[in-house]
């Protein structure tokens, strides 16, 4: 991590921790959940080397950043006001998008809400998903796999946070990252974080000194933060009504493994391969299926994913 530059911005009333290292034209990184900026480790070494300012913050109430205790304070509104802050810091007009996970829901958003901060977007794993007036979407995820699937079982204020203090949070980071099982994430009753078995061996891309600064950082922060933007899904349902059948028209490449657990579930394989994905992101160029590779892809399948971002950016 060498030539890594830490430091802290004030941007929208909090304080944000950001790495970053190169000059050129900024790519900006967005982290997921149960992640930080050292998610993007990888992809800031390459591609600072190649010519570009690789930024990656650490989102709101995750690592060195700030943690504002009420759940409110982390609606979409929040969390894209936080990025579009951020750019401004950067004394930049356009960056080069790059998100995963909750970061890319994020990035979507931004994409809608601010296009032209945005001068082309490579997202990772979470396709753009269009608001159904119908129906909020915690209810609709509920109706579809009950109560225990992963995003139900972390609406209730403290009650995911006490089910991963069963195990360390060490071991918690391990089983999320590590999990390569597809389908809906279903939540064992013994508790979130407790589906894998201790002594089993990490996988070649993710070594201990990953897990033990991921786990340092949440030791001290905690889950909470991290949770409480699932907690305002059905919040951001509502002020993000009138976006209702607005499409994202920036440029955009997709990018997910085939064993990601968002990819097989919820429809988003049906989604994203009939046309629909297409139809509400006009301006989408590509999407990339990557073999036996599963949801934390920039970070399993890194050199493939650094790729691909250079590729599509390196064209405008």
């Amino acid at each position: 991590m060498e030539g890594i530059v830490h430091r802290t911005v004030e941007v929208n009333g909090i304080k944000m921790h950001v790495a970053e290292k190169g000059e050129g034209p900024v790519v900006l990184f967005l982290h997921g959940f149960p992640e930080l900026w050292y998610s993007w480790r990888h992809q800031i070494l390459a591609l600072s080397n190649l010519g570009y300012r690789a930024v990656a913050p650490d989102l709101r109430g995750y690592g060195d950043t700030e943690a504002p205790a009420s759940i409110s304070s982390y609606t979409i509104l929040h969390l894209v006001s936080d990025i579009v802050a951020l750019i401004h810091s950067l004394a930049v007009d356009q960056v080069f998008l790059v998100a995963h996970d909750w970061g890319a829901v994020i990035g979507w958003y931004l994409c809608l809400f601010r296009p032209d901060r945005i001068k082309a977007y490579v997202c990772l794993s979470v396709p753009f998903m269009p608001r159904n007036p119908k129906v909020k979407p915690v209810d609709a995820m509920r109706a579809l796999y009950g109560d225990d699937y992963y995003i139900c079982r972390f609406q209730e204020p403290g009650k995911a946070e006490a089910e991963f203090a069963n195990n360390s949070i060490e071991q918690v980071i391990k089983n999320i990252l590590t999990s390569r099982r597809p389908g809906p994430p279903i939540l064992r009753k013994e508790g979130a974080g407790s589906n894998s078995d201790p002594s089993r061996p990490l996988p070649t891309w993710l070594s201990q000194e990953d897990v033990t600064y991921y786990a340092s950082k949440f030791t001290k922060t905690g889950l909470t933060g991290g949770l409480n933007y699932y907690r305002n899904l059905n919040l951001n349902w509502e002020l993000t009504a009138p976006w209702t059948g607005v499409q994202v028209k920036v440029p955009v490449k997709f990018i997910t493994g085939d064993l990601d657990a968002v990819y097989t579930s919820l429809g988003m394989k049906n989604y994203i391969e009939s046309g629909a994905f297409k139809k509400d992101v006009p301006c989408l160029e590509e999407v990339v299926v990557q073999e036996g590779v599963a949801h934390f892809n920039n970070q399993e399948a890194a050199e493939d994913v650094t790729n691909h971002i250079y590729d599509f950016i390196n064209k405008f």
